[in-house]
């Protein structure tokens, strides 16, 4: 029996974040310089996305570049945005056919003229899609989106228009880049690594957490299933415990 027949629909998370990890480490295996390897894991972004819709997952975000990686050499952060605008414009075709709407958080001011072009025309384009919300996290680090909230909300207090007294967990959420989405439940890290790494640190609070030593360019369908198959066989407490849960 496949991963895929051993989910139960019923109990699907209505949110899956991933850190794509391991391309660099998957092209030097094969000899190759670390574009190779971003190249290749746009095919593992297809397949995720196609399986997502196929399920009915509502918001699939990926971690595609972080505030981080502006401190890598000159030549791969030049590739990989050049590599993000060729792969969103050839994509959006397959976007609008499967009624998956795109969506992206962080600093997208930080992001080349080119770049932030066709990320915004591409938003727009599938702004009507009614299937997944595929969330594409882009300069994107929690620390930075927890400071920009915590500015913004500075600013509305500053303003008269918060009382300091009002302030509440829901009150800071809506500053966040994610006020719109429900915060994910599973998040999946490739590549045998076992960190966060500034991903939606805020968001996580309660997620499930899933690890697997597959590097990014060699997860498949059947390894995001296998993922959805571990989550919904743990007991989710959200601090409470498991007689309160089943009386």
């Amino acid at each position: 029996m496949s991963f895929k027949e051993k989910i139960d629909s019923k109990r699907l998370p209505k949110h899956i974040a991933i850190i794509m990890d391991g391309n660099g480490r998957w092209a030097k295996q094969r000899g190759e310089f670390r574009v190779f390897g971003h190249e290749n894991g746009v095919s593992s972004v297809r397949e995720v996305s196609e399986a997502c819709t196929e399920l009915g997952i509502q918001y699939l975000t990926l971690y595609a570049f972080s505030t981080e990686n502006w401190n890598r050499p000159k030549y791969e952060v030049t590739a990989l945005m050049e590599l993000l605008v060729k792969t969103i414009h050839s994509e959006l075709k397959t976007l609008n056919e499967n009624k998956i709407k795109l969506l992206a958080i962080g600093d997208i001011e930080s992001l080349e003229e080119n770049c932030k072009n066709e990320l915004r025309e591409a938003i727009q384009i599938t702004a009507g899609n009614t299937g997944l919300n595929l969330v594409l996290a882009l300069s994107y680090s929690s620390r930075w989106e927890i400071t920009n909230a915590a500015k913004c909300l500075a600013l509305e207090i500053k303003s008269g228009k918060i009382d300091p007294e009002q302030i509440s967990q829901e009150v800071f959420e809506k500053f966040l880049n994610t006020s719109e989405m429900p915060d994910p439940e599973l998040l999946i890290r490739t590549s045998g690594e076992y960190r966060i790494s500034n991903f939606l640190l805020w968001q996580i609070a309660y997620a499930e957490l899933y690890f697997t030593p597959k590097l990014w360019p060699d997860f498949r369908k059947e390894d995001l299933y296998e993922a959805i198959v571990d989550f919904q066989n743990r007991e989710r407490r959200f601090g409470m415990t498991s007689e309160q849960l089943n009386p």
